[in-house]
Order: C-alpha cells, then sequence, then structure tokens
C-alpha cells in the first residue's frame, strides 16, 4: 500500500529511541525524558517544502499514528517538523 500525503503534510517512518545510556545502562520506559522524535520521510504532500529520506525531528504529540501491513507510521503537518537532521 502507498501513502500519499495532502496538503503540506509528510509521512514519516518513526526510528527508534536510544535506551541506552553512553555508559551503557538501560533505561525503562518510566526514566525517559520526553524529547523530540525523529524519523525518516517517506513521502511528501503537494505543498510540502520538506523532501523524501529527510531524517527529521518532530513534535512527539504533533503526527497522527497510522499502522499499515503491522508497520506503524507517522502523518504530520509540516508545522509539527522541528527541523531536518543532515
Amino acid at each position: 500500500m502507498k501513502i500519499i500525503p495532502l496538503a503540506d503534510r509528510v509521512a514519516i517512518e518513526p526510528t527508534s529511541a536510544e535506551e541506552k545510556t553512553k555508559s551503557g545502562i538501560i533505561l525503562p520506559e518510566t526514566a525517559k525524558k520526553e524529547k523530540p522524535e525523529q524519523g525518516k520521510i517517506i513521502a511528501v504532500g503537494k505543498d510540502s517544502t520538506l523532501k523524501k529520506n529527510d531524517i527529521v525531528l518532530f513534535n512527539k504529540y504533533g503526527p497522527s499514528e497510522i499502522e499499515i501491513d503491522n508497520k506503524k507510521y507517522l502523518i504530520a503537518k509540516e508545522e509539527d517538523i522541528l527541523a531536518i537532521i543532515e
């Protein structure tokens, strides 16, 4: 199935958060701080200024979560994107 976002929305494949500290300690869910999330853009709407394959930081609670073929994706408005990681 193919995702085609509308307007300035983008489809994002989220990357998993780092679950270890630099010293190798594994963090439980309750110890993790609220941070912006990271992911790879897999599709863009026609009005978006972002590009496919951009790695981005986005607001944790901004995007809508969807599931296609047992895989989770996010649909976000461009205003929910905080930065592009180069």
